[in-house]
């Protein structure tokens, strides 16, 4: 790996310990070199500098990439007022409007919450602060973070444990 996204990878695996404590570990959002700039009151900000690899055949940033950039962000904000408390993606709608590249971040915002959901917003913006994609989603909470890792776990083994009683 280059110095340079060793570097953004130490970076970000720190930034989102302060989000959940050394419990919380996301591998691949650490692969991807997001870095948390902002989680707080329902709002997040991630920051996040495309590698090469992360282009499509166009040159520009991957659409994947973008959707686990909004995903992240959504998840981020819906977490922002209850840190200890993980949350999974139920649903997301994802408008992508003009090509990204170069250094993008993604705001993500918290719209309603009951006490089992999360109602979400995020939009990515390049450099010159335009919107290149945005996205609404839909969270579950989870009630304590390691047991749902655990239940995720068996469910991804093909184990018989129903992700829905998680909570």
């Amino acid at each position: 790996m280059a110095e340079h996204a060793k570097s953004a990878a130490d970076k970000a695996r720190a930034s989102w310990r302060a989000l959940g404590g050394d419990g919380l570990q996301i591998p691949f959002v650490a692969h991807m070199g997001f870095g948390l700039e902002q989680c707080a009151d329902g709002h997040s900000e991630i920051s996040y500098a495309p590698l090469p690899e992360h282009q499509n055949s166009l040159g520009v940033t991957h659409g994947g990439a973008l959707m686990t950039l909004l995903d992240v962000s959504m998840a981020t904000a819906a977490r922002s007022d209850t840190p200890g408390q993980g949350v999974v993606t139920i649903e997301m709608k994802t408008s992508f409007m003009q090509a990204a590249s170069g250094p993008l971040t993604a705001r993500g915002q918290l719209l309603h919450r009951t006490a089992t959901l999360a109602f979400t917003q995020s939009t990515i913006y390049d450099v010159k602060g335009r919107a290149c994609a945005m996205a609404v989603g839909t969270f579950k909470y989870l009630k304590e973070v390691s047991r749902s890792a655990t239940l995720l776990q068996r469910a991804a083994t093909g184990s018989n444990t129903d992700i829905t009683n998680a909570s």
